[in-house]
């Protein structure tokens, strides 16, 4: 395993980060979903994200048990806040006070831990004042109950918004987690030039686009019985905006570049987003141990410039691009 800094921060995290969306607590079994944690640490993966909100917080929960007995110090432990949680009733959302400060504690007690490494904005809250939001967060540092903090999906301006309260209140935002793959590229224009400038970087989810850059969905066939896009629990829905021909069609033109470099697809995909500089870690997540050796293996992987172009020329213009599409997909008010 490699690892990188966060941020402007003195902490390193691995190249590659176990996260359980959609997998601990809901679409793996336990026993699974513990197999696959102690594969990630075997593979040198000391990285691991997670957030409240995942399976209702049975993910954390989840985590919190296969990581147990570990040397806590050899770890780098992410978690977030904003999605609805609990019984979800109206104080049970959002990046108020109230909220941060109830779901910080009951998160510590699910990753049976004192403190998180990373703790993250899930989302922008347009409902709570920011000078509100980064207060918490402040007293949530101080406390001792987070090292860092991070955000996800926020746009450049609510970066730049973010970085600067944190600054004056002495605490270090070192950290975006944006969805990012070679398919999905809309932060490379605003975010990532922010981000450079401020000292941030990013830790990425969906690097292998749900799995559609393994390859193994066919333009034309059936998903294979029990993958991602066959999962009513909300994988379908969340990998339904690349299920269309044109898009599987342009990804199966990746498989011969990944065969000329002996490495799978999904390994492609995870050394794409790290060839990218201001991205620290790419976040993998498995429903099978050796889905992890596989994808960890990406950190040995150097793309030169003649790879990227022909990456670049395989997808042509299914790939997304547009920046405004992280504000249009944020939401506008609270979920609840």
């Amino acid at each position: 395993m490699k690892f990188r800094y966060l941020g402007n921060s003195g902490m390193k995290i691995s190249e590659t980060i176990y996260g359980n969306w959609l997998t601990h607590g809901s679409q793996v079994e336990n026993d699974a979903a513990k197999a696959c944690v102690r594969a990630a640490l075997d593979a040198g993966i000391s990285s691991f994200d997670t957030a409240d909100v995942y399976a209702n917080t049975a993910a954390e929960t989840v985590l919190g048990e296969a990581l147990a007995g570990e040397r806590r110090e050899s770890l780098e432990i992410f978690t977030k806040v904003y999605w609805p949680t609990g019984p979800k009733g109206h104080n049970d959302v959002g990046l108020s006070r109230k909220h941060i400060m109830e779901s910080i504690n009951g998160s510590l007690t699910r990753l049976k831990t004192d403190y998180v490494d990373l703790y993250q904005a899930h989302r922008w809250d347009a409902e709570t004042p920011l000078e509100e939001t980064m207060q918490a967060f402040a007293d949530v540092v101080r406390a001792g109950k987070a090292h860092y903090i991070g955000v996800s999906e926020w746009t450049a301006g609510q970066i730049r918004a973010g970085h600067a309260l944190a600054k004056d209140l002495g605490i270090q935002l070192v950290s975006s987690q944006p969805q990012y793959s070679m398919l999905w590229r809309v932060i490379e224009s605003e975010v990532v030039p922010t981000c450079e400038e401020l000292g941030v970087s990013q830790i990425v989810w969906s690097p292998v686009a749900q799995g559609v850059l393994t390859g193994k969905y066919l333009p034309g066939q059936p998903a294979p019985e029990g993958s991602r896009a066959t999962d009513e629990k909300g994988g379908a829905n969340m990998i339904s905006r690349f299920m269309n021909d044109d898009v599987l069609t342009r990804v199966q033109n990746l498989k011969p570049i990944a065969d000329d470099l002996g490495i799978t697809m999904a390994q492609l995909a995870v050394a794409w987003v790290l060839a990218n500089p201001n991205v620290a870690g790419a976040i993998i997540g498995a429903s099978r141990p050796e889905q992890v050796v596989d994808n960890a293996k990406a950190v040995d992987v150097t793309l030169d410039a003649d790879v990227l172009a022909a990456i670049d020329a395989a997808l042509g213009d299914v790939v997304q691009s547009d920046a405004d599409l992280t504000a249009k997909n944020a939401p506008a008010t609270r979920p609840v």
